[in-house]
């Protein structure tokens, strides 16, 4: 079976890979390397995809496609309409990259809350002491917190989990009242938090669903981050509000362009602790994506029901 794997693998992907090679024909190639991706797309009939988009002329280019396999859980970056005309399953894996994302998502809690990337450039420059006296003013324990968690699957949860050891108050919010301890509307949540983060799928419903009048709730004092998908958020209105003081800080893992382009106005703000989409990536999701896409190729080469389609593609 032809599996292109668009990323590039490093040793303990390959190890994991390696005992399946009698029956698996996998071609690697970087997500920026289009010349590559285009010589052997042809041929596949599995893409273990990423974050590179799929557009439907991609999936059509694929003669011989029968799965695109995301190694996350969110397809947006997939034209899944194409694909389902084309006869061409897609898959995702909910919950295998959730441990990493919710200890992600907490780092950018504690960095952005703590004011870490300001403390490491004092401390470079030789001005870490005496210890600035806003400190003691500005900066807050988790546990001292109400975190708001908007959207509440996997990820969400786990983070709901760690923080609530941790000692905070925890409210949620989702579709509807889901009638779980701490579910709150939305426009309750937004002002009653002092950490709101969020977990949600980027849809046309979800789309600046965090635009200048939702960002408008927030305190003053509030700390917003976002690892689930950039344009969830208007990020213009976001930029605005972090310089005009309407919001203390913001730890992101995600944009509304990826990469971040350089005149990104994010970039120039201290109050912003940034990471390029990798909140998700450790040695040991790789671990459950390897895990998981062999075995639903497997199943697809034993003519089995593969797991966690998310389409119903044409003539299968």
């Amino acid at each position: 079976m032809r599996v292109l794997a668009h990323f590039t693998p490093g040793h303990r992907v390959l190890n994991i890979v390696a005992p399946e090679s009698d029956w698996l024909d996998i071609r690697w190639c970087a997500e920026d390397d289009d010349t590559t991706f285009y010589r052997e797309l042809p041929d596949a009939e599995v893409i273990w995809h990423v974050l590179r988009p799929l557009s439907g002329a991609d999936l059509r280019r694929g003669e011989r496609l029968r799965l695109v396999h995301k190694l996350g859980a969110g397809v947006n970056t997939i034209e899944v309409e194409a694909a389902t005309e084309r006869g061409i399953a897609v898959a995702n894996m909910p919950g295998a990259n959730a441990p990493s994302v919710a200890e992600g998502t907490v780092l950018l809690m504690l960095a952005a809350l703590r004011r870490l990337p300001e403390l490491n450039r004092a401390v470079r420059r030789g001005a870490g002491w005496p210890s600035d006296p806003r400190l003691g003013e500005t900066v807050r324990d988790i546990g001292g917190c109400t975190v708001g968690l908007v959207g509440y699957g996997n990820i969400a949860k786990r983070v709901g989990r760690i923080v609530a050891a941790m000692g905070a108050t925890v409210l949620h919010t989702s579709t509807r009242d889901d009638g779980r301890p701490g579910w709150r509307p939305l426009a309750e949540l937004l002002a009653a938090g002092d950490i709101v983060s969020l977990h949600l799928p980027l849809t046309a419903q979800t789309h600046h669903l965090l635009d200048r009048d939702a960002l408008a709730r927030l305190k003053p004092t509030a700390v917003l981050v976002n690892t689930s998908r950039g344009a969830v958020v208007d990020e213009a209105a976001l930029v605005d509000a972090l310089r005009g003081g309407r919001l203390a800080a913001a730890g992101l893992d995600v944009f509304e362009r990826e990469p971040v382009a350089p005149d990104n106005r994010l970039l120039e703000l201290d109050n912003v602790v940034l990471t390029p989409h990798v909140t998700w990536y450790t040695a040991d999701t790789m671990r459950r994506y390897l895990t998981e896409a062999i075995a639903n190729c497997r199943r697809l080469r034993d003519g089995e029901p593969l797991a966690n389609v998310v389409n119903q593609p044409t003539g299968c």
